[in-house]
């Protein structure tokens, strides 16, 4: 779940202003949460304290209405009776990491993404980008190879994970879908060399920058067991003590179940 937030924060400043290039600073003082955290953070708090999904993200979505929300899920928010609203969008696959961590069987995996999705993402492609995230977590921090990951993901949920970076670059443009940005999140984690490479090749792909780097870099955490303590530093100084309740909470639980985990044992 950590390494969803640093793809978002890192992320944070190309959303609008896309590179191609893997070449650039990691922070700068431009560098934020966005949406992509905070709902994160809802869905892990939901899960480790009984909450509803709804109230949960509605809860966290008003407290931070100006992190960045879409419109749909802006009204979804504000809304007295919020009803699913069959989105496609990659706002659940953003979101699911912490189901990746927090169960161990895989039909539960799959059905607890379905669950966290549904209550706005309700299409069928919402409800599939939000299991693909989920169930890649899963598989890599039971250090699957990234061959087999490769297979498991492209059989189970039918897609095209065969494609190079290199030639989806550049013709590659700003798509909020599940279909067009969760596919390509995952191939810049299976051509990365370690946690940083991840977050810097989703990034270089130009589109809904955060998000892509938020849904590789939760894939590369659990892959790579450490996320850099210089990163981690850099986050922690970027949010806010509400958010910082709930992960703290979601690593003391992590660390029990997952002691020889360096990242996750490393307080962020």
């Amino acid at each position: 779940m950590i390494g969803a937030i640093v793809g978002d924060i890192i992320g944070s400043r190309f959303e609008f202003f896309n590179t191609k290039s893997t070449d650039f600073p990691l922070f700068v003082k431009s560098s934020k949460f966005t949406d992509d955290t905070v709902l994160t953070v809802a869905i892990a708090d939901a899960i480790l304290n009984d909450y509803d999904f709804t109230e949960n993200l509605q809860k966290f979505g008003r407290n931070h209405l100006y992190c960045g929300f879409g419109g749909m899920f802006l009204k979804w928010v504000e809304s007295d009776n919020p009803q699913p609203y069959n989105s496609w969008g990659n706002g659940s696959g953003m979101r699911v990491s912490a189901v990746g961590w927090l169960f161990d069987n895989p039909t539960e995996i799959l059905e607890k993404a379905k669950q966290t999705a549904e209550v706005t993402h309700n299409h069928p492609q919402g409800i599939i980008g939000a299991q693909a995230i989920a169930y890649a977590i899963y598989l890599a921090r039971n250090q699957v190879s990234k061959s087999e990951i490769k297979h498991i993901l492209e059989e189970k949920f039918n897609y095209n994970l065969s494609r190079k970076l290199d030639e989806i670059r550049p013709t590659y443009k700003f798509h909020v879908s599940c279909q067009k940005s969760v596919p390509e999140s995952i191939i810049a984690f299976l051509e990365s060399e370690d946690f940083e490479s991840a977050i810097r090749l989703g990034i270089s792909l130009g589109g809904d920058s955060d998000t892509i780097a938020c849904m590789a870099g939760s894939i590369a955490e659990a892959y790579y067991q450490e996320i850099p303590p210089s990163i981690l530093k850099e986050v922690r100084n970027r949010l806010s003590p509400d958010l910082l309740e709930v992960i703290n909470q979601f690593q003391e639980v992590c660390s029990q179940k997952y002691s020889d985990y360096k990242n996750i044992i490393s307080k962020i």
